[in-house]
């Protein structure tokens, strides 16, 4: 029978098992003649969790999800969803909503029937208040006799996310849904997207190869790069420990310093003795990594890595600006330090030519071969 998908039906809490892996990949290999798209690649998302997998063109992500989906077959590996075994099970079997980012409607057909396409085992005042309840979920009620050429692309992609979820999925997959719309409608659809999932606790795997969409609406995030899986944790996880240069990289932006190891807790960057957290790697050489919101200024006399620098350019982001500083006591290194509007008055404030004191945290450097 089939159970409407409202907030009536869904729970008041998540069930003992949450934690539990509802879809879990095994192992999985993908080859295009001598080309490997998936390396081994394990993953598991919990029941009513948000994953994001997250990473350049050509990483494997969409490959990974096209697999999970059915519309590839794996050379290797398992699949489960939600206890059962569905890695040899064709697509319609699968039990999932998909999204894409082409919209993919029928132009031929209306909103109403668009949304009512899946929905071939209802009767048809079933079907009706169906859709009605899909349209409202997505506020798009009263549109249910216009085309999808009459809508505006936000409208469309609305359509899409009501139809994928209307036959009650268990499992809703995500493939770069809203790559193609302008960023004030894209940021909107992001909140709303996750309102919804989070509403109905719908296990959730999105494709995405913009990083700030995942840190917005992912629990967890799997960054991926020659088919594998470099790092998968929470985005904080992910940004504040990065467990690869890649993954420090590719999410947001970052200081990177060549050094040498002077003892267990120090380590002599250009001219300076830094000092690190003692379970740093014990790495002879290597790069120090840090964030540009991590690098103090104004820092106290007695603050640990205290130097000398000098502002030689910044930008304006809106919210914060972003300096580019250079030190005598690091000849060829630029450092990228990100400050707020009053920090940067106090800077805008000193002496011309007066260089200003900077830090960077011990806490904040990370070791990377």
């Amino acid at each position: 029978m089939h159970t409407p998908l409202s907030a009536a039906s869904a729970p008041a809490s998540l069930p003992d098992d949450a934690e539990a892996s509802f879809l879990s990949v095994r192992d999985v290999e993908k080859r295009f003649g001598a080309f490997t798209a998936l390396d081994r690649v394990s993953l598991d998302v919990r029941r009513g969790e948000m994953v994001c997998l997250l990473g350049p063109s050509g990483c494997g992500k969409t490959t990974l999800l096209r697999t999970i989906a059915g519309l590839e077959r794996q050379d290797a590996g398992r699949l489960h969803a939600g206890g059962r075994d569905i890695s040899l099970l064709p697509p319609q079997s699968r039990d999932y909503g998909i999204l894409f980012q082409s919209y993919a409607l029928f132009p031929n057909l209306s909103v109403a029937d668009n949304v009512a396409y899946g929905l071939t085992r209802l009767g048809r005042q079933e079907r009706r208040q169906r859709v009605a309840e899909m349209l409202a979920m997505v506020g798009l009620s009263g549109s249910e006799a216009k085309y999808p050429g009459q809508l505006s692309g936000g409208q469309q992609q609305r359509v899409a996310l009501a139809r994928a979820l209307a036959p009650s999925p268990s499992l809703l997959l995500l493939d770069e849904p809203l790559s193609a719309l302008d960023a004030q409608v894209r940021e909107h659809l992001q909140l709303e997207i996750r309102r919804l999932q989070k509403q109905f606790r719908i296990t959730t795997l999105m494709v995405t190869h913009d990083q700030e969409e995942a840190m917005v609406m992912a629990d967890r995030i799997a960054v991926m790069q020659h088919g594998r899986i470099e790092q998968f944790g929470t985005p904080a996880e992910i940004y504040r420990r990065p467990s690869t240069p890649f993954v420090a990289d590719f999410i947001g932006h970052s200081n990177w310093l060549p050094f040498t190891r002077v003892s267990g807790s120090q380590v002599a960057v250009g001219a300076l003795h830094l000092e690190i957290q003692p379970e740093e790697a014990e790495l002879a050489s290597g790069r120090l990594f840090c964030r540009p919101e991590a690098v103090e200024l104004f820092p106290a006399e007695l603050a640990a890595n205290r130097f000398q620098a000098r502002v030689v350019d910044r930008i304006y982001l809106g919210n914060r600006y972003r300096l580019a500083l250079t030190a005598d006591a690091l000849p060829g290194q630029t450092l990228l330090a990100d400050v707020s509007d009053e920090a940067h008055a106090r800077i805008a404030a000193l002496p011309a030519n007066d260089g200003l004191w900077v830090a960077l945290p011990r806490q904040a450097l990370q070791v990377f071969a």
